[in-house]
């Protein structure tokens, strides 16, 4: 066989991944506050995209949840306001009609941007709000812009633990070395105030002795609050005992036997320590009132809590009505006019292109936002349309789901229905929970019938639980055999690693504790 160069034309077919394909998917995937950095690093990038002016609020942008899927346009609600600005997903048209007879007024009044109020006219339209001009002056407001005060800016921030830590080193010690150690002390204690690094680690990478990093860490242990810098909870609890004086023997055996503490197990914590019953019960009480997590006092980073991506409301007919939220949308707009007016300049080619470009990724932008609007919302309606019992009675009734059953419900893929539920959350008339929790597996009923959510059982072992006498305590097996009497299959190791995850103890856990609680 003769092997020489040919040239063949054959025919096949590819999947192309573009830019904008790949950023779509992206943003399907993005949380709130992602989503809003990623179109604020947009806005500071392109200088076609405006962010729109904050109005009134929008109107509802949803479907209800009873009738059957819809697609398209339909499910999302969504208006599209072809004037000046292209308007994404976020921004829903207002008219002016509509608006000035909300506000009782002419149409030409509504919308006056040449003209501004006289001081007159403000004054008298800040009367008319409940309002004066001398509340937002005088003493304890504004300035003399007339602007309102801004309240933040009197407000106290919060101290730091490192910070506090460190303004009682600079007082301990004044030797620099000294100083550089224990700074390397504060920067690896944690949150809780735990010392997350050994003294060998801080001393190989300030290339100091062991002894020098020890006398360090020490050093830090003697301050406030106590407890601080202990490598473990056992030294935690041991650095306040010792603080209080009461770090004597006995205690010293019950701190280092702290399992036995958990487990309750008082024979072998008064054979440990050679102390009565009565002693026992003291020192339990002294461990109780000691803080495990000196440094929570201080708190960490500001925990910004998670904005709802859908509002679920009940309608005035009993069904459920799905909705988006938009205060957790971006609000941008593509400013045509100033695209049309830069184009008509006489540029070259290098501008001509970039203003294109500009403009293509301006109005990809918007409708990625209102596609990725549209799909949070068929989706998130279908999940409450399969899960309105749980709306309704509560998650003892909350149904077994996958992805399969929404994707093909929706018209969509299971991987485009997981990055839509991935870091989305739902209001709720029972609370916020991410999209996520309402997929659970399914448990088989007991000879037969309609499968139990896993999420559902797990709420019916807590209850049981919840519900025992102290001298009736349920373990494992007594649960499985009243689940099976509620026509619910499942095994005795389920039912462990379920009470687990719910970090309750064993039967033999609860017992005890329940025993001494009783005891006076």
């Amino acid at each position: 066989m003769a092997l020489t160069a040919k040239m063949l034309l054959r025919q096949g077919q590819t999947l192309a991944m573009t830019p904008q394909l790949l950023q779509a998917i992206k943003l399907l995937q993005y949380s709130g506050a992602e989503l809003a950095a990623f179109v604020e690093e947009e806005l500071e990038r392109n200088p076609l995209l405006e962010r729109a002016e904050e109005g009134p609020d929008p109107a509802p942008t949803g479907i209800d949840a009873a009738s059957a899927p819809v697609s398209g346009d339909e499910a999302a609600g969504l208006a599209h306001d072809p004037g000046e600005g292209d308007w994404s997903s976020a921004q829903l048209a207002t008219s002016p009609q509509a608006l000035a007879e909300s506000l009782g007024t002419e149409v030409e009044n509504v919308f006056d941007g040449e003209r501004e109020l006289s001081p007159a006219a403000e004054r008298r339209q800040l009367e008319n709000m409940g309002l004066s001009d001398s509340a937002w002056s005088g003493v304890g407001g504004g300035d003399s812009s007339g602007e309102p005060p801004n309240i933040e800016a009197y407000v106290a921030g919060q101290r730091s633990l490192a910070e506090f830590l460190g303004a009682q080193l600079t007082i301990a010690t004044e030797d620099p070395i000294e100083r550089m150690i224990g700074l390397a002390v504060i920067d690896a204690i944690d949150e809780a105030g735990y010392l997350r690094e050994s003294a060998g680690e801080i001393a190989e990478r300030l290339g100091v002795s062991i002894e020098r990093a020890e006398k360090a860490i020490a050093l830090v242990q003697t301050f406030e609050p106590t407890g601080i810098g202990a490598r473990d909870l056992a030294e935690c609890l041991a650095l306040q005992l010792r603080e209080q004086d009461r770090f004597d023997p006995a205690m010293a055996a019950m701190v280092a036997n702290l399992p036995l503490v958990a487990r309750r197990d008082f024979a072998a914590l008064r054979k440990i320590c050679g102390v009565d019953d009565e002693d026992l019960k003291d020192m339990m009480a002294e461990i109780r009132r000691l803080d495990p997590k000196p440094g929570r006092a201080f708190g960490g980073e500001t925990v910004q809590p998670a904005a709802p991506d859908v509002i679920v409301r009940a309608a005035p007919d009993g069904s459920w009505l799905v909705e988006l939220n938009s205060d957790a949308l971006p609000r941008v707009l593509v400013n045509q006019t100033y695209a049309a007016k830069v184009s008509r300049r006489d540029g070259g080619g290098e501008e001509k292109s970039y203003l294109s470009l500009c403009l293509q990724n301006a109005n990809w932008l918007t409708k990625s936002l209102e596609q990725r609007a549209r799909t949070i919302l068929k989706v998130a309606s279908e999940i409450v349309r399969r899960q309105d019992a749980f709306l309704a009675h509560g998650v003892a009734h909350l149904r077994p789901l996958n992805l399969k059953i929404i994707a093909d419900a929706v018209g969509l893929h299971e991987s485009t229905v997981s990055r839509v539920t991935s870091n989305k959350y739902m209001a709720t008339p029972r609370g916020l929970f991410e999209l996520k929790y309402f997929f659970t597996a399914s448990i088989a009923a007991h000879g037969g019938g309609e499968a139990h959510s896993a999420e559902a059982v797990r709420f019916k072992i807590k209850q049981m639980i919840d519900a025992e006498l102290p001298d009736a305590i349920l373990s494992d097996d007594a649960i499985v055999e009243r689940l099976k009497a509620q026509q619910i299959d499942i095994a005795r190791r389920t039912v462990a690693k379920y009470r687990e995850s719910l970090r309750i103890p064993s039967s033999v856990e609860r017992r005890r504790e329940k025993q001494t609680a009783l005891q006076p």
